[in-house]
């Protein structure tokens, strides 16, 4: 029995990767550039083990748009989205790069104007130590997820929490950052 559904359930993923316009109710979303904005984020409370500074993170993102979309009823539409941000990353004194970019999918509610945001991808640090702090390499593991609000005149405003570290690749004595970001961004 759990093999037939388990068959099920990537027979209808499968479906939904493949065509992604399957239940659409307005013109079919194309590749485009959904947003611009800045963001910056601080080490609040985080997961365990927690940070051994107070880390700051400032930077700008871009996020694209792939083709198709998912409505449901009640208002609800799901997009895969690609983002990408650069900026800086500040802790204990000292200032390093830092770039993100992955998947991730938005699901919307128009009449709400409200957005969950979730994805993944990858982080690279320009700096692997802060201080008493190691991140063991610089290319770090990523999982993030939003609140956003959409405003008046294409503005969007919201939090996100994110996450990453180095998922043990580099050794089992680094450890990963967890940051609280307010962001706002303008989308097309």
């Amino acid at each position: 029995m759990f093999s037939v559904r388990m068959l099920c359930a990537l027979w209808v993923s499968g479906w939904l990767l493949v065509f992604p316009q399957i239940s659409q109710g307005q013109e079919p979303k194309k590749f485009e550039i959904i947003s611009v904005g800045i963001r910056g984020g601080l080490s609040l409370i985080g997961l365990p083990p927690q940070e051994k500074h107070d880390f700051q993170h400032y930077d700008v993102f871009g996020i694209l748009g792939f083709p198709g979309s998912w409505e449901w009823p009640r208002g609800w539409e799901a997009r895969y989205r690609w983002f990408a941000s650069a900026g800086v990353l500040h802790a204990a004194g000292e200032n390093g790069f830092i770039s993100t970019t992955g998947p991730g999918v938005i699901f919307t509610n128009w009449d709400w104007n409200v957005s969950l945001d979730f994805g993944t991808g990858a982080v690279f640090v320009s700096n692997q130590h802060y201080g008493r702090q190691d991140f063991g390499g610089p290319v770090q593991i990523l999982g993030h997820g939003g609140v956003f609000y959409h405003f008046p005149g294409n503005m969007m405003g919201g939090w996100r929490f994110q996450h990453f570290s180095d998922a043990g690749i580099y050794g089992s004595n680094n450890r990963g950052v967890d940051l609280h970001f307010l962001e706002f961004s303008y989308r097309f």
